[in-house]
């Protein structure tokens, strides 16, 4: 078959292959799309421990939503989330703002129906369920529940951007009711359940059906719109009920009564990070009064099925094809808005400015992969608030959040920098250029204020005199060492030094090129360790601390391969091609890639780069079949802002950006016999053909619009340009971009 008829028959395929998703009621099944079917909301959410089985919850909300709603089986904390698919009990439906599970909640909203006697208390007030009569998808969610008077409450959810819509039927119950959970104990960092603090609240009964309830410190207010009358309602404290109309203080909850022929209700939740007159606007402008859940959810589902239609894959099973869109799904989930129609709160300077801006990314995870595909399939999608440039950007966080994330949890170096280069380097436009510039000169060469804070310590003791953080001063002092590559004492890496020089020279700034450029190639071999051909952390005089000292969420193994701007350089430190594909192959031979963590995500690629792709085509396909599959348990580590999902999203096209500021790729393996891709900012769609490839991991040839390619690198403009990338597969190792006498031992 021609590649030409191939591509018809795949575009025919896909327009008639639309799986209808389980139990999911016609009405909410529109707009058509097959991807969009396919995605599978509990992947990654099993498991005893969010950690080792992804971390994610099957919410529902458009892509970048501000708030994301979803059943709350659990009070949600630093490494918990709000649903467990291992619980059997649901407790509320919460709107959360937690972007990460090892991020903190901020400014949440639970909203709890029952029957019968009020229950204030979590404890007292969740209902069973089964998961056989769970509804889940990107823009709709059901659940049946055992009302504990008696009876049945269906409970139906769907959510715009800021506002959730929910709808409660009731059926041979007590009298109905529903309460809004404004403030609640929660627990600070991870290790201690029991160290615990008590947020401040207000709840205020408005008009007629109004709850709203601002957070009487930076965040949290919302309004809940009501479509049936109230019978009565009060406010509980504590678990104490009374009758008022308003409340202060923690532990608090607004609840409405509702006569018992009201049986079916209907609550809209309008969040805001401003103030409550900001909620009712983002109500009123995202679901105004009289808009059916249907008409929620159908808009919902139209913008997923906007991004993911984007993709159509043939080849794939229907397990693999659940794996793919919703690794999809999950990459687009951050960052998240932070913006409410033309201003917005920060958290770095506690005011509200005009503008657009996102909020809930980790860029010592993102960088790596996540932000290449958002530059792909999100490029419409924040500096000028805080001064530096984030390395974990929360609503109300700084430049460190040690107050929401577990100290001993940080990363080092802050990578941000590298971000900027590449959308640059890219052609993403819509920011100043003068304006990034100044951010990213001020990340390489101003030093902090504190030499102590935690990502940055040791900047100004013995790594300014001698180029490493002595590891008897300072803690993860060899991951810092290759995360900092500094003038002066300012936390950045050498990763990010090149980057500085990327964007220097394509702003023409030479001498800046020049000089970040040179610091980017000597730096990060100062704790080479040529006796052992590994990275080590060093003592403030020079001697070596020893293999297992100084790491940061990993080890001598992935830190020596992290070099990915400079992978010639390690190369010829380590012997050259053959000693370098020995040690790789002792690397995953022995167990020692940790694909649950970022640093390992890129060293399966490191083959082709020392001319042994085809030990990178099978190692990929590995990493892919044990840590990625369409189960509750199937997304190992935890989705870390969409990395897990990006790195498994390029792979399985058959490509991943090792050094995200090179503006090239390296050829993997691709998965599927064909994948068509349509780039937002591409007029000519994308092709990727390579029948066979479910079963032949191997690459016998690639050619790009017929011609023919030798080396295993891709350029982002040859991507974008679209056409046909047409690889040969063959089911043995081959000779291409290989010298098959070391990448077959």
């Amino acid at each position: 078959m021609s590649v030409r008829a191939l591509i018809g028959l795949t575009i025919l395929l896909c327009s008639l292959s639309a799986a209808t998703p389980k139990n999911v009621p016609v009405p909410f099944r529109d707009p058509p799309s097959d991807a969009v079917d396919h995605v599978n909301p509990l992947i990654g959410n099993g498991g005893d421990s969010p950690n080792g089985s992804g971390g994610m919850i099957p919410s529902t909300a458009p892509p970048f939503a501000m708030t994301r709603w979803v059943a709350q089986t659990r009070e949600n904390y630093v490494s918990m989330t709000p649903y467990n698919y291992t619980d059997t009990s649901i407790h509320g439906f919460q709107g959360t703002h937690q972007p990460a599970i090892w991020m903190g909640e901020s400014g949440q909203v639970v909203v709890s129906p029952g029957a019968g006697n009020v229950r204030p208390k979590f404890s007292d007030r969740g209902m069973t369920f089964t998961h056989d009569n769970e509804v889940l998808s990107a823009s709709y969610y059901s659940v049946k529940l055992g009302a504990i008077e008696g009876g049945e409450i269906f409970a139906e959810q769907s959510a715009t951007s800021r506002v959730g819509h929910l709808r409660f039927t009731f059926t041979n119950t007590s009298a109905p009711y529903v309460l809004l959970e404004a403030t609640r104990a929660s627990v600070i960092g991870s290790w201690n359940l029991n160290n615990l603090t008590y947020p401040q609240g207000t709840v205020t009964r408005l008009y007629h059906r109004p709850l709203s309830t601002p957070a009487t410190n930076w965040s949290g207010y919302f309004c809940a719109r009501f479509d049936q009358p109230f019978a009565s309602w009060g406010i509980a404290q504590n678990g104490t009920m009374s009758h008022r109309t308003s409340g202060d203080g923690s532990m608090l909850s607004g609840y409405a009564t509702f006569a018992p022929e009201h049986s079916q209700i209907n609550v809209r939740v309008a969040v805001s990070f401003i103030s409550v007159s900001q909620a009712r606007q983002n109500l009123e402008k995202e679901i105004p009064d009289g808009q059916s859940l249907e008409e929620t959810a159908r808009q919902t589902r139209a913008a997923w099925a906007e991004k993911l239609d984007r993709i159509k894959v043939m080849g794939a099973t229907k397990d693999q094809k659940e794996t793919f869109y919703t690794s999809f799904f999950h990459t687009l989930q951050y960052p998240y808005e932070q913006d409410e129609y033309g201003k917005y709160y920060s958290g770095y300077d506690d005011s509200v400015h005009e503008g657009v801006s996102y909020t809930g990314y980790s860029n010592w995870d993102t960088y790596r992969a996540e932000w290449a595909w958002l530059i792909l399939f999100a490029p419409e999608r924040d500096y000028n608030e805080g001064g530096w440039l984030p390395m974990w950007k929360n609503i109300i966080g700084k430049r460190a959040l040690p107050d929401l994330i577990d100290t001993e949890a940080y990363q080092v170096g802050t990578h941000a920098d590298s971000l900027v280069a590449e959308a640059v380097l890219k052609g993403v436009t819509g920011f100043d250029l003068d304006t990034a510039w100044e951010a990213v000169y001020k990340d390489a060469t101003v030093p902090p204020i504190d030499d102590n804070m935690t990502v940055t310590c040791g900047l100004s003791s013995v790594y300014e005199q001698k180029g490493w953080v002595a590891d008897d001063i300072h803690s993860e002092s060899a991951s810092r060492t290759l995360d900092y590559s500094c003038e002066c004492r300012k936390c950045h890496s050498h990763n990010d030094d090149f980057a500085v020089s990327v964007l220097a020279g394509l702003l023409n700034k030479t001498d800046e090129q020049a000089f970040f450029r040179y610091r980017s190639m000597t730096s990060p071999f100062t704790i080479f360790n040529s006796a052992t051909g590994f990275m080590e952390a060093k003592k403030a005089d020079g001697a070596w601390a020893g293999p297992d000292r100084g790491w940061t969420e990993g080890d001598d193994w992935a830190y020596t391969f992290d070099v990915v701007h400079d992978i010639p350089g390690l190369i010829a430190l380590r012997g050259g091609n053959a000693s370098f594909v020995d040690f790789l192959d002792k690397h995953f031979d022995g167990g020692h890639n940790d694909h649950t963590n970022e640093p390992s995500h890129h060293i399966p690629y490191l083959y082709s780069l020392a001319n042994a792709a085809s030990k990178s085509q099978v190692r990929v396909r590995q990493v892919a079949e044990k840590n990625y599959n369409a189960s509750v348990t199937g997304l190992s580590g935890n989705e870390d802002c969409g990395q897990m999902s990006a790195w498994y999203l390029f792979s399985a096209l058959g490509f991943y950006p090792v050094n995200p500021v090179s503006g090239e790729y390296v050829v993997g393996s691709p998965f599927f016999d064909m994948v068509s891709v349509d780039f937002p900012s591409s007029e000519k769609q994308l092709h990727i053909v390579s029948p066979g490839a479910p079963a032949k991991p191997y690459i016998h040839s690639l050619s790009i619009n017929s011609r023919n390619l030798e080396q295993p690198i891709l350029t982002h403009d040859e991507l974008t340009r679209g056409g046909v990338f047409l690889f040969q597969m063959r089911d043995a190792p081959q000779a291409w971009a290989s010298d098959l006498t070391s990448a077959t031992k």
